[in-house]
């Protein structure tokens, strides 16, 4: 059936802007991460404030509450388990690096293991390497860490003035659905970082009492690990099992195999059994286009990018299917955080 020109420049407009989006991106980078972590910082203060709001308590003293038990269970984390798992840390990448040797003599004995070293040690990895520079934190880095969640505190606070502020950059007729898709997105990241919160704290938990009874050292720190680890989906599990690898070789071949079937079990009850649980109430994303979104941002912006590839995949995918798919084609879709556009305020 033919559109109008109206029509047709409205598709046109909408696909230039989804266009120019990776541009624009790539030009704001540095900006797009500490905008993405204000953001996150807000939604988890609206996650964690959302019980007492549904009692009816006033915003700013539930985003008060909700900051201070934040801040408490940083606190806590670090009194009770920080100087054990900074021990620990140490000692797995002592470990790791005795690891790392042993499986590299390892493959030094066959010609198929040499052929395979040569194509590892070609690049640059070094998992002892990489745990020390994860406690080298720059200056730039701390600053971008305080404006991230300073802004995001007045996100939070505020949300409404951001919102109006957005909408206004549209012309008049667009802005009811602005707003509209402002909450769409914001509900998408409410339940995605709810969502993402739960499986990483399963994860950390089941990693670390399972290492536990396989015997290794070190088992809060594995755990621990395996649980950040987690917020980056499909790649964040496959780096969180490497140092556990690397640690069972410390131990002995009969550790290593239950290691590796420890974290097989886990993942594999994660994914098809916890996960689908959490996610008919949460945010579904098709793994296919998660999993290319992290390994195109990590290609493109290095491994920093990698921890906020899914955030921003969540946000553009909800902006395709509110946008383009649903608006503009007009096509029947659920759009992600369409059932959580109209939090308590």
């Amino acid at each position: 059936m033919p559109i109008s020109t109206a029509e047709f420049a409205k598709r046109a407009a909408i696909f230039i802007s989804l266009a120019l989006t990776p541009l624009l991106v790539w030009l704001l980078f540095d900006v797009v991460l500490i905008v993405t972590g204000a953001v996150l910082v807000a939604v988890l203060l609206h996650v964690v404030a959302w019980p007492f709001r549904k009692i009816r308590m006033p915003r700013a003293l539930a985003l008060a509450i909700s900051g201070l038990l934040i801040l408490l269970v940083i606190a806590g984390v670090i009194y009770l388990f920080g100087s054990g798992i900074g021990k620990e840390l140490q000692d797995i990448a002592r470990r790791a690096s005795e690891g790392q040797k042993q499986l590299t003599d390892l493959l030094q004995t066959s010609a198929f293991g040499k052929a395979l070293l040569s194509h590892v040690q070609a690049g640059t990895f070094s998992l002892p390497a990489v745990l020390e520079g994860a406690f080298r934190i720059s200056a730039s880095f701390l600053v971008g860490v305080a404006i991230a969640i300073v802004a995001g505190a007045f996100f939070a606070a505020e949300p409404e003035l951001y919102r109006e502020g957005l909408s206004l950059l549209f012309p008049q007729p667009y802005r009811g659905g602005a707003d509209e898709t402002l909450d769409y997105i914001a509900g998408a990241l409410r339940l995605w970082t709810l969502g993402q919160l739960i499986d990483m704290a399963f994860v950390g938990l089941t990693v670390g009492v399972a290492v536990w009874i396989v015997g290794l050292p070190s088992p809060y720190a594995l755990g621990a690990i395996a649980g950040v680890a987690q917020f980056v989906p499909y790649v964040g599990p496959i780096v969180g099992i490497i140092p556990a690898v690397l640690v069972a070789t410390t131990v002995g071949w009969s550790a290593l195999l239950w290691t590796l079937l420890a974290y097989f079990l886990v993942h594999q009850f994660d994914g098809y059994v916890f996960m689908p649980i959490i996610q008919r109430r949460m945010v579904s994303v098709p793994p296919a286009l998660m999993l290319l979104s992290i390994v195109a941002l990590s290609e493109l912006f290095g491994v920093t990018a990698t921890v906020f590839a899914a955030p921003l995949t969540v946000l553009l995918y909800v902006l395709v299917t509110k946008l383009y798919v649903r608006d503009t084609l007009h096509e029947e879709v659920a759009v992600p955080g369409e059932t959580d556009v109209h939090p308590p305020q």
